[in-house]
């Protein structure tokens, strides 16, 4: 199956074109149960014109009605496609890229399909208090699973040693699941699950990707 191109986007992001956008909703911690904490949490899915997606997501301890209590935690970061580096590619730092793309139309990416179905995608996460995960994955369709390959903690950090995350498009929600092991040869258990609904893109006379927004109040 050949793979189509929304819009203007960069070929090779294709596989991740569905994620794109502004998604916010509610979830809960640990493995959802009825009185597990109930959090708010706003995702933005961004493309700047490169081969990555920029992943940025705010998390609010919030009550059943979507009155927010407290700020939780932000996380951030960047998501590819896993293949080798092409002169195209910028960094590292600000070391400038090549102006000719490595991939230029959707039968170039084709060669990165890693079976039928899926694509190898890889997704760097960062949190606060010293805390960095690279993980590995597949794309299959409007599917992201993904497993930590590395986990970087400093001193600020709390026990973590590995996690898999998953992530589905479900009647145009966005559900996702978060599982850790705290520690080596622990297995990993439920750490938070959330269904996230998009927002409203500029299309629509509203928001875009990246705009601010009142969490936990629905646009008039």
């Amino acid at each position: 199956m050949a793979t189509e191109l929304p819009y203007d986007l960069i070929p090779e992001l294709a596989p991740l074109s569905w994620v794109l956008g502004s998604w916010e909703g509610q979830g809960r911690l640990g493995s959802g149960e009825d009185d597990d904490q109930i959090f708010y949490q706003r995702v933005d899915f961004t493309e700047q014109g490169l081969p990555f997606i920029e992943y940025r997501a705010e998390s609010w301890i919030c009550e059943a009605d979507g009155t927010l209590v407290r700020p939780l935690t932000t996380e951030s970061g960047f998501w590819s496609l896993d293949r080798d580096r092409h002169d195209a590619d910028v960094g590292p730092g600000l070391s400038p890229a090549d102006v000719v793309p490595a991939y230029r139309s959707a039968e170039d990416v084709e060669a990165l399909r890693a079976s039928e179905d899926s694509f190898p995608i890889t997704a760097t996460i960062t949190h606060p208090g010293s805390l960095s995960e690279l993980y590995y994955g597949r794309v299959r369709g409007p599917q992201i699973q993904l497993i930590s390959d590395a986990v970087m903690r400093g001193p600020l950090a709390g026990e973590y040693h590995s996690a898999s995350r998953i992530f589905g498009l479900v009647n145009t929600q966005l559900f996702w699941r978060w599982d850790v092991a705290a520690t080596e040869g622990a297995e990993k258990e439920a750490h938070a699950s959330a269904i996230l609904d998009r927002l409203p893109s500029l299309t629509d006379g509203r928001l875009a990707p990246g705009t601010p927004h009142t969490p936990g109040k629905k646009d008039a």
